[in-house]
């Protein structure tokens, strides 16, 4: 499945207690279960103001899916063309 960066503004965001991040975290989790398999969460990262995901999904309209039933804003989606890391300056 394509990988996906999606960008949710959330004022304040880095000042979500652990409760805050659990209870959506958890949430996530339940639309997820209901979805088939179309969309899966790797992780995230939560910065002052926003928090950006990493998704595994069929297509971004599962993303979106996603999100709606949620409640979660979406910013901006892009899908990843590629993953590089130290490794990648190395000669193959």
């Amino acid at each position: 499945m394509p990988r996906y960066l999606i960008e949710r503004e959330i004022p304040g965001a880095g000042r979500m207690t652990a409760d805050e991040l659990q209870a959506i975290s958890a949430k996530s989790n339940q639309v997820l279960a209901g979805m088939a398999g179309r969309a899966q969460w790797v992780h995230s990262y939560v910065t002052a103001d926003a928090i950006t995901c990493v998704y595994l999904a069929e297509n971004e309209d599962a993303v979106r899916e996603h999100a709606d039933c949620g409640g979660f804003p979406v910013t901006g989606i892009r899908e990843v063309a590629a993953v590089i890391d130290p490794a990648t300056g190395e000669p193959a």
